[in-house]
């Protein structure tokens, strides 16, 4: 890698599996450590002017954007602050932006797959705010890469995944939608793919934009979470015995969650030779860290 890059959120999950395959392939990053109050404009802005990387990619909200059980209006508005600052900073400096995003900038209407063509029309806060992040880091940036990722799950203590796994150790019965569907993404594919996109941006190609990328064999919420469970009872004993189905319509987070995310990955394999691969096969090493933590 000629690149010389920073990741910021490097403490975050999918930070930490990017760090992890980057060492692998001999990829590092330099990854600072946030200010105690978290990364803003200023700090942002001393940061890149000290340092100067060549590329840089932005999880420094991951948590917030991608697992926090409920969206913090306040924080979002500070969040987009910021990023709208890096990119700035970006454009001064020549510097590469790798943005991750999310299926959340859909509403979920259409039963086939989302495409980059396709127009965002999010439905909650998150989602309003990520399309906004997107706006401005298209506007100000040209060297970007807003990656798009499918329904993002990872070893966290405080994410998405185990908020599920510690309501199947105390409870009997789970509902879930079984006409929600979407990409399981496993974090570390989801680092996988950030690295193969930064590799081809090392060969100075100026693949610029919008990608989608979401783990192969779209599913419903019940089928995915009925496969957690399986691989999950290989590692404690779990009290749930019955996952029973229930409509999108009926959920609490109906009006905010996407009926239908399946996103296409057909671009990103077009333009950067990366093909999806299945979610199932990454959820026995994902479990594995997970227990080995709890």
């Amino acid at each position: 890698m000629h690149m010389r890059l920073m990741l910021l959120g490097g403490g975050s999950a999918l930070g930490q599996a990017a760090i992890r395959l980057g060492a692998e392939a001999d990829i590092n990053f330099l990854a600072p450590r946030p200010p105690e109050s978290g990364w803003d404009s200023a700090s942002l802005t001393r940061l890149l002017d000290e340092t100067r990387p060549d590329a840089l990619v932005n999880l420094a909200y991951y948590h917030d954007w991608f697992q926090a059980e409920r969206p913090d209006p306040e924080r979002f508005a500070a969040q987009e602050r910021a990023v709208e600052r890096l990119a700035e900073l970006c454009l001064h400096h020549h510097i590469i932006l790798l943005q991750p995003s999310s299926y959340r900038v859909f509403d979920g209407a259409r039963a086939t797959a989302y495409s980059e063509k396709d127009e965002p029309e999010p439905l909650g806060l998150r989602g309003q705010a990520l399309w906004r992040i997107e706006q401005s880091v298209r506007a100000i940036c040209p060297w970007h890469v807003l990656l798009r990722f499918g329904w993002l799950f990872d070893d966290s203590q405080d994410g998405i995944l185990s908020r599920f796994l510690k309501r199947a150790e105390r409870e009997t019965e789970l509902t879930l939608a079984d006409d929600r569907r979407g990409n399981p993404t496993p974090v570390d594919d989801a680092a996988r793919v950030m690295l193969a996109v930064l590799k081809q941006l090392d060969c100075r190609a100026p693949l610029w934009g919008t990608y989608h990328y979401g783990g192969h064999e779209a599913a419903s919420a019940l089928a995915f979470g009925q496969a957690v469970l399986g691989e999950a009872r290989s590692h404690c004993r779990l009290a749930v015995t019955d996952v029973l189905a229930q409509p999108h319509a009926a959920r609490p987070d109906a009006a905010e969650e996407p009926q239908h995310a399946v996103l296409s990955c057909k671009k990103i394999l077009n333009t950067f030779g990366i093909k999806p691969r299945a979610w199932r096969t990454g959820l026995p090493n994902l479990l594995d860290r997970y227990y080995r933590h709890v």
